[in-house]
């Protein structure tokens, strides 16, 4: 991790992102307590950041996907109304989102099985993560701009 750079770790800024009151309620979604969901968001973090590299590393096609999923995600976020979708928003999230929403079925099955937690509680819970992580990753984009 980068800390010495002053620069966050993805999973530490989902989960400053989420606050204390989504991670409760990822939590309740969960059937775990709060460092279980925080368990959960730092292996859904990697397991979806693994599935963009893999994704990215399939030839042409998937780099070009990838390259243009995140070029979409730097745009500015969403402002006033157009954000009243809240958690579990996918439809709106554009390119990113898709590819996330794709890989997070088998990244389910790998975190219930890390975690032992339900595969659908798990599933439900990477549904709400995914828009925080989508809103963590255009913050930065628009940070490094």
């Amino acid at each position: 991790m980068s800390e010495e750079s002053g620069e966050k770790s993805l999973e530490q800024d989902v989960l400053d992102e989420l606050g204390d009151d989504g991670l409760q309620q990822l939590a309740e979604v969960l059937g775990t307590d709060a460092p279980g969901a925080q368990d959960v968001v730092g292996n859904t973090v990697s397991a979806l950041s693994g599935g963009l590299r893999e994704r990215s590393e399939e030839g042409p096609d998937g780099a070009r996907e990838v390259r243009e999923a995140i070029d979409e995600a730097a745009q500015p976020p969403l402002q006033g109304v157009a954000t009243l979708g809240g958690l579990g928003g996918l439809a709106s999230g554009g390119l990113l989102a898709g590819l996330l929403s794709r890989m997070s079925r088998p990244a389910a099955n790998v975190i219930a099985k890390k975690t032992g937690l339900p595969a659908a509680n798990v599933a439900r819970g990477i549904e709400l993560v995914i828009p925080v992580i989508l809103a963590v990753l255009s913050k930065r984009a628009t940070r490094k701009k």
